[in-house]
């Protein structure tokens, strides 16, 4: 997994306000004043372990799915009640997550609040 600068062309897809995104294989992709963030590395590689264990398109099929039914079912941020963002979020500052982690370490957060 490379760490990389956001390119012009991923901030034009994903908006000028999103830090960084994971696009597995190709890398993790990163504002430039991120690029030596460890929390925001360590939050984008959980997601790199996620989109790995499961093959990469059935990643972003179950992030769209869970992304709208989170829409019709929270009243509040979608995205943050992703089982996959609350994986990442609750553990990037934990800088001994990645190699504690067990395989499919997001299927706990599905029902969490």
């Amino acid at each position: 997994m490379k760490v990389k600068e956001k390119t012009k062309f991923i901030a034009f897809i994903t908006g000028d306000s999103v830090i960084g995104i994971t696009l597995a294989p190709f890398g993790i992709y990163l504002k430039k004043e991120y690029l030596t963030d460890k929390e925001t590395i360590r939050h984008e590689s959980i997601h790199w372990k996620q989109q790995m264990e499961m093959l990469i398109i059935p990643f972003y099929l179950w992030y769209l799915i869970e992304w709208i039914v989170r829409i019709i079912t929270n009243s509040g941020n979608a995205y943050m009640n992703i089982s996959f963002e609350k994986e990442a979020y609750g553990n990037d500052g934990n800088i001994n997550y990645l190699k504690e982690r067990k395989l499919y370490s997001w299927v706990k957060y599905i029902f969490k609040k």
